[in-house]
């Protein structure tokens, strides 16, 4: 199990690292194009590029949590309202030696949940209604415990971490196109640029590529970070609840539930326990697991199982 975490730890942290310079060197590479093959201008571009990265981060950390809540129509419930609910939550944050979270229930029929916030003082819980009916304490217990390792590992930061460099990225790939097709290579003011001929259309036509497939490559990046920490979080939940099993069940029964749900988009796909999206009851193609933001559900109730 400790094993496990690390490795997803390092494999996280690489991850984020790849980001990075993946966001700064698009940054890099603008710049050199601007400036006609200048190093001062490429260096210019590379800070532009971390430093927007930087501000769509900071306000996602913000204000992110509540745009997610308010997206799927989760509605805070007082423990009066959902006394079971209530008492899963505080044990397992106890457990977890985190403040308790607030508690939001979405109306859905799907069996779902999610966790969100900036950090454990500030965080939620959400599960649907579904999620509530469909469930009993054990496998409740494990999706909660999965929700609250979220919330201790700060995967909500992280992901907006990632997320905001992927659409820095894609922002980034979408001013080099259109410089490309209005001010830069067709505009007719490439051949006088500092650096130009050939030399200086060897370097747009390589940045031309790179913008083409940056998009491609970052939505990768995404999906992989939001993969690799669903693995870490089932690992960790079941520490929490000392009975792997608990959340092998839950998954399971959601696995095999056909109601589509209703409130969920590309944008908050990642936050929830299992891909909204995914095909119940079927195996996904490898190329569809690709694209996926969760692991196939299967592979993650039979690390479930051996542990």
């Amino acid at each position: 199990m400790y094993e496990k975490i690390a490795s997803n730890q390092r494999k996280s942290a690489l991850i984020v690292l790849g980001a990075l310079i993946f966001t700064g060197g698009l940054g890099y590479l603008f710049g050199l194009l601007i400036g006609g093959g200048s190093f001062r201008t490429a260096v210019v571009g590379l800070v532009v590029a971390l430093l927007f990265s930087a501000g769509l981060s900071y306000w996602s950390y913000a204000h992110g949590d509540q745009l997610v809540l308010r997206t799927s129509r989760a509605t805070l419930v007082t423990h009066e309202q959902e006394p079971r609910l209530h008492n899963v939550v505080e044990g397992l944050a106890i457990a977890a030696g985190l403040p308790k979270p607030a508690v939001y229930v979405v109306p859905e029929k799907a069996p779902n949940a999610f966790a969100t916030g900036r950090d454990a003082e500030h965080s939620s819980i959400a599960v649907t209604q579904g999620l509530l009916d469909t469930m009993n304490r054990v496998e409740l217990e494990g999706v909660i415990g999965h929700e609250m390792s979220h919330v201790r590992d700060r995967d909500i930061l992280l992901g907006t971490i990632v997320a905001t460099l992927v659409g820095a990225v894609v922002l980034i790939a979408e001013f080099m196109l259109r410089w490309f097709f209005w001010g830069g290579m067709f505009g007719g003011r490439g051949g006088d640029r500092e650096g130009g001929g050939e030399g200086f259309a060897i370097l747009a036509a390589v940045g031309l590529i790179v913008a083409l497939v940056t998009p491609f490559f970052a939505q990768i990046i995404k999906l992989a970070m939001s993969r690799r920490r669903e693995y870490l979080a089932d690992v960790e939940g079941v520490k929490l609840t000392r009975y792997p099993p608990g959340l092998a069940s839950a998954l399971r029964k959601i696995a095999g539930d056909p109601t589509p749900m209703r409130v969920a988009n590309n944008a908050t796909a990642h936050l929830w326990l299992n891909q909204p999206s995914r095909i119940h009851g079927e195996e996904n193609h490898w190329f569809e697991n690709l694209f996926s933001t969760h692991p196939p559900i299967q592979d993650r109730i039979r690390i479930l199982e051996e542990m």
